[in-house]
C-alpha cells in the first residue's frame, strides 16, 4: 500500500517534499526526518528539507540513514529500524530525491517565466518610449521651433494654435508617464489605498475632465448608497476607462457613464458603441501593454485598463469587460457599498483562479 501511494502520488506531482518527509516520519514512528545533500565527498552536508524537532544535520548524527546516490541521504532520528523496514525506507528515500528534483525544476521554470515576462515588459516599454512618448515630444518641439522662428510672422490665431498643440502634447506626455508610474507602483505593491466613505457623484464627474466636452454622458442617481473607496484611485480608474472608451467610440455616439446599486455593492458602468472585443480577448486586454485590434492614433501604450483594474482590486473591488447590447464594450467597475462586508475580494480571487 505504501509503495503504491509513493508511485502514484509522486508521479502525478501531488506530493511536496515536506509532505513526503512527514509521511516517512509517521510511517516509521520517528521524531524527525531530514533529506541531506552535499556537492562533493568533502563538502559539508546541507538540509534540503526536514520535519520534526532537532532534525539530523549529518547522516552520522541520525539513528537511521539511507543513502540516495553518492551525495544525498535520508536521515531519521527517534529509534533504530529493523532490517525488514529498510526496503520500504529505501523507496521513500528514492522518491524524496525525485520530489526534490521536481520542485527545483519547477522553481527554475517559474524563474524563467518571470524573466521572460520581465523581458516582454521591457521590450514593450522601449517600444512605448520610442513611439508613444516621442510622438508628443516631436509635436511640442515642432510647435516651439515654429514660434521661435524669425522667418515667419505668425498671426495671433496661428500662435494660439501652436500653443494649443504644445499644451495637448504636454497633456499626452503627462498622461502616458502617469500611467507608467502607476503601473510600476502596482507591480511593486506600493499602492496603499486610503479608504473612506464618499458619494460617487463627488468623484466620477471629475474623471470626465480628460475627454472632450460632449463625448461622455453621466448618469449617477442621487439615491445611490455611499461607497468605501480611495477617491483618488477611483477617479484615476474611471478616467482611464472613459478615455479608453472615447478613443474607440464613434464621434456621434457619446460614451455613457452610469452607476447602480446591486446588493452590497455599487457598479459603475462605462458603455461605448465601438467595435467591441471578442470573449477570448476580454481578459487579455487588462494585461500591461496590450491593445486589442487596430488601436486608434494616439491610443497610448496600452496601460490604461491594466492600471484601472489594479486600482479597482487595490480598493477591494473588481473590473471586468462585457458586451454592450447592440454592439460595443461595457466596462463594469464594482466597489463596496458602505455598510457591507468586504466580500468583493472573493470575486477577484475566483476570476484569477479561472
Amino acid at each position: 500500500e505504501i509503495l503504491s501511494f509513493l508511485a502514484g502520488s509522486v508521479l502525478r506531482g501531488e506530493t511536496s517534499l515536506e509532505a513526503l518527509l512527514e509521511r516517512v516520519r509517521e510511517t516509521f514512528g520517528m521524531e524527525s526526518v531530514a533529506l541531506l545533500e552535499r556537492a562533493g565527498d568533502v563538502d559539508p552536508w546541507t538540509c534540503a528539507g526536514s520535519v520534526g524537532p532537532r532534525s539530523p544535520k549529518r547522516p552520522e548524527d541520525a539513528d537511521v540513514d539511507m543513502p540516495v546516490g553518492d551525495h544525498m541521504a535520508l536521515a531519521l532520528s527517534g529509534r533504530v529500524l529493523p532490517a525488514s523496514d529498510r526496503r520500504v525506507l529505501a523507496a521513500f528515500a528514492a522518491q524524496a530525491a525525485v520530489v526534490l528534483d521536481r520542485q527545483r525544476l519547477q522553481h527554475e521554470a517559474d524563474q524563467a517565466k518571470e524573466l521572460a515576462e520581465g523581458n516582454r515588459i521591457r521590450t514593450a516599454l522601449l517600444a512605448a518610449v520610442s513611439h508613444d512618448l516621442r510622438t508628443p515630444l516631436a509635436a511640442i518641439k515642432a510647435a516651439v521651433s515654429s514660434l521661435r522662428s524669425d522667418d515667419v510672422a505668425w498671426s495671433e490665431e496661428d500662435q494660439a494654435e501652436l500653443l494649443e498643440a504644445i499644451e495637448e502634447g504636454a497633456d499626452r506626455l503627462d498622461h502616458l508617464v502617469g500611467n507608467l508610474l502607476d503601473m510600476s507602483r502596482l507591480q511593486t505593491g506600493t499602492v496603499t489605498p486610503l479608504i473612506r466613505e464618499i458619494d460617487l457623484d463627488e468623484v466620477v464627474p471629475m474623471a470626465l475632465g480628460g475627454v472632450p466636452e460632449g463625448s461622455a454622458d453621466l448618469d449617477i442617481p442621487e439615491t445611490l448608497p455611499m461607497v468605501a473607496v480611495d477617491p483618488g484611485l477611483l477617479e484615476r480608474a474611471v478616467a482611464n476607462l472613459v478615455e479608453n472608451a472615447v478613443k474607440y467610440s464613434p464621434t456621434d455616439e457619446p460614451v455613457l457613464v452610469s452607476a447602480s446599486a446591486m446588493a452590497n455593492r455599487v457598479e459603475v458602468r462605462v458603455v461605448d458603441r465601438g467595435p467591441g472585443v471578442p470573449d477570448e480577448a476580454k481578459d487579455r486586454i487588462f494585461a500591461p501593454f496590450q491593445r486589442y485590434g487596430d488601436a486608434p492614433r494616439g491610443a497610448g501604450v496600452g496601460l490604461g485598463l491594466a492600471v484601472a483594474r489594479g486600482f479597482a482590486e487595490a480598493m477591494g473591488g473588481t473590473l471586468n469587460a462585457e458586451d454592450t447590447p447592440g454592439g460595443g464594450l461595457t466596462m463594469v467597475l464594482t466597489v463596496r457599498a458602505v455598510g457591507s462586508l468586504p466580500v468583493l475580494a472573493t470575486a477577484t480571487a475566483e476570476r484569477q483562479a479561472s
